[in-house]
């Protein structure tokens, strides 16, 4: 970790104010994700693909084949003679992620029905379990809709990246967006390596 840690500070030196706080992203995460919890992620625009993206990573091998247990690869062979060894051969190891930008049913629903600014909150009351974490992206750090699913997660007991702030150390829309992309990067790198090591 240490060495991919100072491979990213290296690469974006302007990241080394936020040192702390990314080693305590990383480490809220490794936590929830060993207590069998999952990860939330909501933002807008660029920050809802940005969300997105993350959740791909996390959701099957990023850098790495993951290869599934063997008492999962067995189950599924007893579940179906014929597919279920060729589905355990194409499954990866995935680390439970949802995109609350993604449903666009849904999101479109709230935003007409209740609020937009309550789209990621409901969302969040709905799927949050206590020791889940909800990461909220923001460009401008003032988005309501986001902010309100902070305060519900914190209020149901999920943990949030929105408390372990990461404000990377920009003014510019551009070089904020810029900058969200590597440290989603390093923390999905880290987390792979952590939980698939071979």
């Amino acid at each position: 970790m240490k060495e991919r840690f100072a491979l990213l500070l290296k690469r974006y030196p302007v990241l080394q104010p936020c040192q702390k706080e990314l080693s305590a992203a990383l480490d809220l995460l490794a936590a929830a994700y060993r207590a069998g919890n999952r990860l939330l992620v909501c933002g807008n625009g660029g920050s809802a693909a940005d969300s997105e993206h993350m959740v791909a990573e996390l959701m099957k091998g990023f850098l790495k084949r993951r290869l599934i247990p063997a008492s999962h690869a067995a189950q599924l062979e007893a579940a179906s003679k014929t597919d279920g060894k060729k589905i355990a051969g194409r499954l990866q190891g995935a680390l439970a992620a949802i995109s609350l930008a993604a449903p666009v049913s849904l999101t479109s629903a709230i935003a007409n029905d209740i609020d937009f600014e309550m789209i990621f909150a409901q969302q969040v009351y709905g799927l949050g379990r206590p020791g889940d974490v909800l990461l909220g992206i923001s460009t401008s750090g003032n988005s309501k809709n986001v902010s309100n699913a902070v305060i519900v997660a914190k209020a149901l007991g999920l943990k949030s990246i929105g408390d372990v702030s990461i404000k990377v150390p920009a003014d510019d829309i551009v070089e904020i967006q810029e900058l969200h992309l590597p440290v989603y990067h390093w923390l999905s790198t880290e987390l792979e390596e952590i939980f698939f090591p071979e």
